[in-house]
């Protein structure tokens, strides 16, 4: 039953990533368009959201369950250590998600229309930003829970160089994921052209935070390159993120646009396997040499089955009905 907990815990991860990355995204590539194309950006990126801003969040709670209920001593250090960009993340999505919401449906519309944007534009920015310095913290030593003062303890356990690259690199993920998402709701050449653009510009700043990661996990005696490159799958995880990149490029220059999302959601799932699963399922390294892991710091026996049995049965209502909002939604687009 332990596997089948993993399981649901990487698939809810998997999910938020790529669609709550999705929406953020939205907010990203929206406040980094020029004043001249942003209401024609604003308005594609609204279609493109509009069936999952809400329920992504779904699969962050998910995670969050799982670690607290089948995991608490993972839970706990991590909500130890790295409480203040775990609040500041948090944050950042309650002022995202009342912004967009206030944003759309204020039934006034006046200056505060633009105090909502600058909130949803920012929140958009750092929410992502923050998700990366925690994920950073966890496989990079950095969390010493034998350090003695306040700073080694709860700051510099997640504020790096490498965090900061790793955080940079998830807000490109997001505005990639946001602008790829984004080019089946497009209405009319123009706007296509719009987005395609956009997604290569993306494509770009992914390339390059990407290769950031690498440096600056050098810099920090972090072997990035050795979790990566030591073992077949690692190498064929990257090599299928890469081909799958070459087929999205093909896809937009061709104008042929029905297979960019799943290919885009496949390449994320690649880089989560590839930065991951030299050292599953150690979940947090410590920077005292221990690790916590997914296998030797469960919760008891009973307690896991009790949440497997759970995860299962609770997918048979999420998964049809999720299935069935996004396809409720894409009809009302025809």
């Amino acid at each position: 039953m332990i596997y089948i907990v993993i399981g649901f815990l990487w698939l809810s991860i998997c999910l938020y990533v790529i669609l709550g990355g999705a929406d953020f995204g939205a907010g990203i590539v929206e406040l980094f368009t020029n004043k001249k194309a942003r209401h024609k950006t604003h308005e594609i990126m609204y279609e493109s959201i509009a069936p999952v801003w809400e329920a992504n969040h779904m699969w962050l709670i998910i995670a969050i369950v799982i670690l607290f209920v089948g995991f608490p001593e993972i839970y706990t250090t991590m909500s130890t250590y790295l409480h203040i960009p775990l609040v500041l993340m948090l944050l950042g999505i309650i002022a995202r998600g009342t912004a967009f919401t206030f944003r759309h449906y204020d039934a006034v519309k006046d200056n505060w229309q633009v105090l909502y944007t600058q909130i949803f534009y920012y929140a958009s920015l750092l929410t992502p930003f923050f998700l990366g310095l925690i994920a950073a913290a966890t496989v990079s030593h950095s969390i010493n829970p034998d350090a003695n003062n306040f700073l080694d303890l709860y700051v510099y356990s997640w504020l790096n160089w490498f965090g900061v690259s790793v955080g940079l690199f998830t807000v490109a993920l997001c505005a990639y994921l946001a602008s790829i998402f984004s080019l089946r709701e497009t209405r009319g050449k123009e706007e296509l052209l719009l987005m395609i653009r956009k997604s290569k510009q993306t494509m770009i700043f992914v390339v390059v935070t990407g290769i950031l990661v690498f440096v600056t996990a050098y810099i920090s005696d972090i072997p990035l390159l050795m979790w990566v490159f030591s073992k077949p799958l690692g190498i064929m995880a990257i090599a299928f993120a890469t081909i799958a990149l070459l087929l999205i490029f093909r896809a937009m220059n061709k104008q042929k646009l029905l297979p960019v999302r799943a290919l885009a959601g496949f390449q994320i799932v690649m880089i989560l396997v590839a930065a991951t699963y030299q050292h599953n399922p150690d979940i947090i390294l410590l920077g005292n040499g221990q690790h916590l892991s997914l296998l030797e710091h469960m919760a008891p026996e009973k307690t896991i089955a009790a949440l497997g049995w759970a995860l299962m049965l609770g997918s048979l209502f999420i998964l049809p009905f999720l299935f069935y909002l996004m396809a409720s939604f894409s009809k009302l687009r025809k």
